[in-house]
């Protein structure tokens, strides 16, 4: 649960040491890449092509091939993940299911061939040699820092979860059969050669994984075969199957997807509750009971034409709507998303600096990993609804389980995943945005009736290094 905001307590007592930020470990291979920023870091992995062009005319549209022949993207590219590496990998404990899938694509199906509990190194690689299997490696980026903080920026980028897999394919030999993902997809090749093929998607934009047959999908769109340094984008429902060709000796890519589950209509299920309950309040219509009996009829066609009226109704109300509320994606995203990549020997993020006062200057940080909601108070559990700020982070999320499920995420008593934040009362919410709108801003001048509340603001802030004193 977030902690309250709004009370100076013992932190003035705390150590003053600033915020470690220290150097990221050099990658094997030159970066390649920009991490200056999170539009710099996305406009490097697709070069040459422009991002508006991009987002113009591939963007959820239709594939792009970019192959490069370059040497040092390949070399960048196989500093990511290499074969080689997977016998140090199955050191640290991995287990089949979770961290590893190892399977085979037999006439049209997929054949699973995991074993139980730990992976045993000497029989992946007999599995590999002997059998053909394609080895996939689940989230490669809870061990590998690069792909750390290439999917962190990404995620700063699309402001939505990116995940991974690395598939490793042995010569002349397939893993999956021919099936689409509901996720945009980037390829980077990293090792050897892969030879794909591209359907025509015969549900645009899926929203959900499934395996097409062979004489349901017809000819390719695209056939080509990927080399080190490689990079292929495909918008969700692209159907696709890709081999490793004979006299390969095994193929290595990275698959990075992002936009699963966030959609429009992802969007409209999210903020519609909402949007409900406060035009609710102003709108007599909308507290009007139903018929009788409604929910014992089999058939309410004849309610439909009033559901056409409310829903028209709350359209004029969302014309004049000020705050369109999304706390559960927001929370969603920012509760599972990566920290911030700042060096596999950072310590936890603490306090430092200089401690704020009213006559101090203060400046947001890490401002794509933290979010405003304004949520029922989580900690009234009586009839009258009262409305609190919250403010999430991700600064001390769990590298360890990105993308793993809930099962693995660190868990707060009910068994949820664990929120990183703060609440305050609804009054705050201006100061707030103040701060997350200014490049800096006086802790006197924010928008609150006290100087003790905004100092009290600016220190609970401090707490969580969510701001630095200038």
């Amino acid at each position: 649960m977030p902690k309250k905001g709004g009370k100076i307590a013992d932190v003035a007592k705390q150590t003053q040491a600033q915020c470690k930020k220290p150097k990221l470990d050099t990658a094997a291979s030159p970066s390649v890449l920009s991490f200056e920023s999170p539009e710099s870091l996305f406009r490097s992995l697709i070069s040459p092509i422009e991002e508006e062009e991009f987002f113009r005319d591939y963007w959820e549209q239709k594939p792009l091939l970019v192959q490069r022949n370059d040497v040092l993207v390949a070399a960048y590219y196989q500093s990511l993940f290499q074969l080689c590496q997977l016998q140090e990998l199955c050191s640290q404990g991995l287990h089949y299911g979770r961290d590893v899938n190892v399977c085979r694509c037999v006439s049209g199906k997929k054949k699973v061939l995991n074993k139980e509990g730990r992976v045993n190194y000497m029989q992946l690689k007999k599995d590999f040699e002997q059998k053909k299997a394609t080895i996939q490696f689940h989230q490669p980026q809870r061990f590998k820092e690069e792909l750390w903080k290439i999917q962190e920026k990404l995620e700063c980028y699309f402001g939505s979860l990116v995940g991974s897999n690395v598939y490793i394919t042995p010569q002349g030999s397939q893993g999956l059969p021919p099936h689409y993902d509901d996720v945009e997809v980037f390829i980077l090749q990293l090792e050897g050669e892969k030879h794909w093929r591209l359907y025509k998607p015969t549900v645009p934009l899926a929203r959900e994984y499934n395996v097409e047959p062979e004489d349901r999908i017809g000819s390719p769109t695209h056939e080509f075969t990927l080399k080190p340094g490689d990079l292929l984008y495909f918008p969700r429902g692209t159907i696709h199957q890709a081999d490793t060709p004979q006299g390969i000796s095994h193929s290595t890519h990275v698959t990075i997807s992002t936009y699963q589950n966030n959609s429009w209509g992802d969007f409209l299920l999210d903020a519609i509750p909402g949007l409900v309950f406060d035009t609710a309040k102003e709108d007599v219509a909308l507290r009007t009971s139903i018929p009788r009996q409604l929910l014992m009829q089999v058939n309410t066609a004849e309610c439909t034409k009033k559901l056409s009226s409310l829903l028209r109704r709350l359209a004029d109300s969302l014309e004049s709507c000020r705050e369109l509320r999304s706390s559960d994606m927001k929370k969603d995203f920012i509760t599972h998303r990566l920290p911030p990549c700042l060096g596999s020997d950072s310590d936890p993020f603490t306090p430092g600096g200089k401690l704020p006062k009213i006559d101090s200057r203060i400046r947001l940080q890490f401002r794509d990993h933290a979010i405003i909601t304004v949520e029922p108070d989580q900690e009234n559990a009586d009839e009258i609804r009262r409305d609190m700020v919250y403010v999430y982070h991700s600064l001390k999320n769990r590298r360890e389980t990105h993308m793993m499920g809930t099962e693995n995420d660190t868990a707060s008593e009910d068994g949820l995943a664990q929120t990183h934040g703060l609440r305050f009362p609804l009054s705050h919410l201006e100061a707030l945005k103040q701060i997350w709108s200014s490049s800096t801003v006086a802790v006197k001048e924010l928008n609150l009736t006290s100087d003790a509340e905004k100092e009290n603001l600016a220190l609970s802030l401090w707490t969580e290094c969510l701001i630095e004193v200038l």
